[in-house]
């Protein structure tokens, strides 16, 4: 035998012939992997520790949110005493600004913004003359200067103060000033 080549052409094959046939695959019994039940046991143990994870970022997020802290005033707008209608674990109710006419001119003129009062209604003796307190750590926002010759602006005619509230605590002083005498504690 000779390896030298020859000088006659090969024929080209039409494409596709030297592709073997298909077939059909053989039937077999599945196969079964040992240990499966562990898997499912570690999917279940990560999917817990996934869960516990986003609970905490879940709950970080909600204390952030909750937890912020109040804008301080400026220094010339603190106020004295303590905030009673802040007190923990109460929601801050919607505050609105009241208006109020106390009985004392005089105790009016010793009030500033920022102060903190008790205002307290004291009801004429033919009515019985008891004193309750309608508002408790109301904040002063405003005392505004007496009109020259107006009258109720007197030491008799009492003077004006505006507080700062909650909504429920302006509709108790409102009804008070209508029955009775208020009078303001600083707190």
């Amino acid at each position: 035998m000779s390896l030298a080549p020859t000088s006659v052409p090969l024929s080209p094959r039409p494409p596709g012939t030297d592709v073997p046939a298909t077939c059909e695959v053989p039937q077999f019994a599945p196969i079964r992997v040992r240990g499966g039940h562990h898997r499912l046991r570690r999917l279940v143990r990560h999917r817990q520790r996934a869960l516990a994870a986003g609970l905490a970022v879940t709950a970080a997020a909600l204390l952030a949110a909750g937890s912020r802290a109040p804008v301080e005033p400026p220094p010339g707008d603190r106020a004295r005493g303590h905030p009673a209608d802040r007190l923990p674990g109460r929601p801050v109710a919607a505050r609105v600004t009241a208006p109020v006419r106390i009985a004392d001119a005089a105790t009016v003129r010793l009030l500033r913004p920022g102060d903190r009062v008790d205002v307290i209604a004291a009801e004429e003796a033919a009515a019985g003359g008891a004193a309750h307190v309608v508002a408790r750590g109301a904040r002063v926002t405003e005392v505004p200067e007496p009109a020259a010759g107006v009258p109720g602006h007197t030491v008799d005619g009492g003077a004006l103060v505006v507080l700062s509230v909650p909504r429920a605590t302006a509709v108790r002083l409102a009804g008070a000033s209508a029955t009775a005498r208020l009078a303001v504690t600083l707190c």
